[in-house]
């Protein structure tokens, strides 16, 4: 059985309420770095095997925090990116909300697709996909994945048979870990968007 520890990256460096998708340099802010290290500091105290990123700095910086406190080093992959905004990268949540592509997006996620970007279908498909795989090189291990809202709300979405289209309902907060086990049987969900982390069983 793999348990795997689905990690938010901490907060970023951005203006609040604008998608900054897939655009590089965006890094953790001065509150970011404090989370990354109150979340380091936490999981130190898990038997963590192996440590994978989304290869975006926001991400490989929260990481990074947790593999220096635990001596491993982080693995980035690509399956684990952020949602491809498309056309919507760098938009502020105001501009976007008469958009009919954009209403289409957040509430029937399953058939919608972002302008010239992806659709909440092909996240779920390369993300499970990135699973499966580590899954296989990781049997009966706890291992952890930085990564983004979107992509641990379709994964969790996806575990618990519930339609993408609800995946919104599902809060994911920044620093915040998720667990699910794996076993013969399915996908067990044992915590959600924990932030505190006393919750964590050690």
């Amino acid at each position: 059985m793999t348990t795997t520890l689905l990690i938010r990256h901490a907060q970023a460096d951005f203006p609040p309420h604008t998608l900054a998708g897939r655009l590089p340099g965006v890094h953790l802010s001065a509150e970011g770095r404090r989370q990354a290290d109150k979340l380091a500091e936490h999981l130190a105290q898990l038997p963590i095997s192996a440590i994978y990123s989304s290869p975006l700095e926001r991400a490989m910086e929260t990481a990074q925090a947790v593999a220096r406190r635990i001596g491993l080093e982080v693995s980035a992959v690509d399956a684990l990116t952020e949602l491809d905004y498309g056309k919507w990268t760098g938009r502020n949540y105001d501009d976007l909300h008469d958009d009919p592509a954009w209403i289409a997006f957040n509430h029937t996620r399953s058939l919608a697709r972002i302008p010239a970007g992806e659709s909440a279908l092909e996240v779920a498909v390369r993300a499970m996909g990135e699973i499966e795989r580590l899954r296989r090189i990781h049997p009966d291990e706890l291992i952890a994945l930085v990564t983004h809202a979107d992509v641990i709300r379709t994964v969790i979405a996806h575990c618990l048979g519930v339609a993408i289209d609800l995946a919104l309902r599902i809060e994911i907060t920044r620093a915040s870990v998720s667990m699910v086990r794996f076993d013969p049987s399915g996908p067990r969900i044992l915590m959600l968007n924990i932030v505190d982390f006393a919750q964590i069983p050690h």
